[in-house]
Parts: C-alpha cells; structure tokens; sequence
C-alpha cells in the first residue's frame, strides 16, 4: 500500500543535493618551516639513541629543517614515496631514536 509521505521521503534527498554549496574558508597557514623545506639528516645526527619525547621531536622538525616529520614505530607500515622534505625519524620499542633519514 503507497503511502503519500513515502513519496514525499523520497523526494526530499533529491531537493536536497540540488541545495548550493555551503560557503567555504580558507584554510589556516600550517607551522611555518625556516629555509627551503628539504631534510638535512646529519644535522640531527644527535638525537640517534634519545627518548622521542615531544620536545625532542619539536627540536629534531626544526633543526633538520624538513617540512614534515614522520615517526616510525617497530613494524608500522608506511608509504614509500620519497619527499625531500620529510625526516623519518624510526623508533624502538622503548620510544627512542634508532635512526632518521630523509625521504
């Protein structure tokens, strides 16, 4: 047996994709990364066997002077595109440092 309001439900989502678009704002500028961007590994050289605490990880970002850093942990999967501007930064099971490179 039809129903009027089954047709009124199923034309109600139809009414809706023909909506405008909601107004979109820009997004916010990110951390801002001083020189060009590309990973200087041998600048962090010092952090091979230290804790990976927050503030080490901020000291690392800023004086490899990559754009991004990725922390690794033991088994994670990760992506193999190579960025010049990226630190990986892989860690033991304990939290430390056990090696970075770029990429």
């Amino acid at each position: 047996m039809f129903r009027p309001w089954m047709g009124i439900a199923a034309v109600v989502p139809l009414l809706a994709a023909c909506a405008p678009p909601a107004s979109l704002q820009p997004a916010s500028a990110g951390p801002t990364v001083q020189g060009d961007g590309r990973c200087n590994v041998e600048a962090v050289a010092w952090a091979v066997g230290q804790e990976a605490t927050q503030a080490t990880m901020s000291r690392v970002w800023k004086e490899s002077g990559a754009g991004v850093v990725r922390p690794i942990a033991p088994g994670q999967a990760v992506t193999r595109d190579l960025r010049l501007d990226r630190l990986n930064v892989f860690l033991d099971g304990s939290n430390h440092i056990v090696r970075t490179t770029c990429g």
